[in-house]
């Protein structure tokens, strides 16, 4: 049986549940960059909201895991001298080979609004054009042999088969201006 969609479904549903807001600062030359991957059920008015398929007992799922990829760059694209935090969001859907094969901007949440305002598009350009490059180790559905179902079913080792499945997540990047230097918060990665 194919599950093409229906993995998709799963994956979206597994990484909104499963998501655990985390800080992590990465140094840049001008920026401070850290995502967030964002709660799809909170907040939303139309993204996220999808059916719930259940695993099955000899299932599993692992979810994406950000190998690779650059941080928001602004640069000169905004002219601002001064921003207060400003949030703008990311749907990234990732094909089942880890790789971003889009990303749309949210902005059916409160606290992706700003992602709206005209005067943010280069955020929402750069937080685009920073994800086009990442690279996931890729989600999977793990299936396991009834006597082999291990504990922690998001870890695919010792299953017998893992099928890899196309996602989708959202992101949340808050950028500020601090004496004139871009600076790139994130929500999570």
């Amino acid at each position: 049986m194919k599950r093409g969609p229906l993995a998709v479904v799963l994956a979206m549903l597994v990484a909104g549940c499963a998501s655990h807001p985390s800080s992590t600062t990465v140094d840049t030359r001008a920026e401070n960059v850290d995502h967030q991957r964002l709660d799809p059920n909170v907040g939303a008015q139309g993204s996220g909201k999808v059916e719930t398929y259940q695993l099955g007992p000899t299932e599993g799922y692992r979810m994406p895991q950000l190998n690779a990829g650059p941080d928001p760059a602004v640069g000169d694209r905004d002219p601002r001298r001064a921003l207060a935090p400003t949030t703008v969001c990311l749907q990234l859907v990732i094909d089942a080979e880890g790789k971003v094969e889009r990303s749309l901007p949210v902005i059916d949440r409160s606290d992706c609004a700003a992602g709206n305002a005209p005067e943010n598009a280069p955020l929402m350009q750069a937080a685009q054009e920073a994800v086009a490059m990442w690279r996931f180790v890729p989600a999977a559905v793990c299936h396991f042999p009834p006597q082999r179902v291990p504990t922690d079913r998001g870890n695919c080792e010792g299953a017998e088969r893992i099928e890899l499945v196309a996602v989708s997540l959202l992101y949340g990047f808050t950028f500020e201006i601090v004496k004139g230097q871009h600076v790139v918060r994130g929500q999570g990665r």
